[in-house]
């Protein structure tokens, strides 16, 4: 994967999740991670992956 991807998920990740937030511990700020990625990769939909969720979009290309 090339950074720019990277660069780009980290980005949305602190602006999505980050900003604004307290966790209580690490057990917290790892379980919210945790349910942001899966978030991330499975529902937050992408207009430069033609309107499908990360993993819809890999599906997809693969079953072409």
């Amino acid at each position: 994967m090339d950074n720019g991807a990277m660069e780009n998920f980290f980005g949305r990740l602190k602006v999505e999740m980050f900003y604004g937030e307290k966790f209580e511990s690490v057990k917290a700020f790892i379980d919210e991670l945790k349910r942001y990625i899966d978030y991330y990769n499975n529902e937050r939909i992408s207009l430069k992956l033609k309107g499908m969720s990360p993993v819809q979009y890999r599906t997809h290309s693969q079953a072409s």
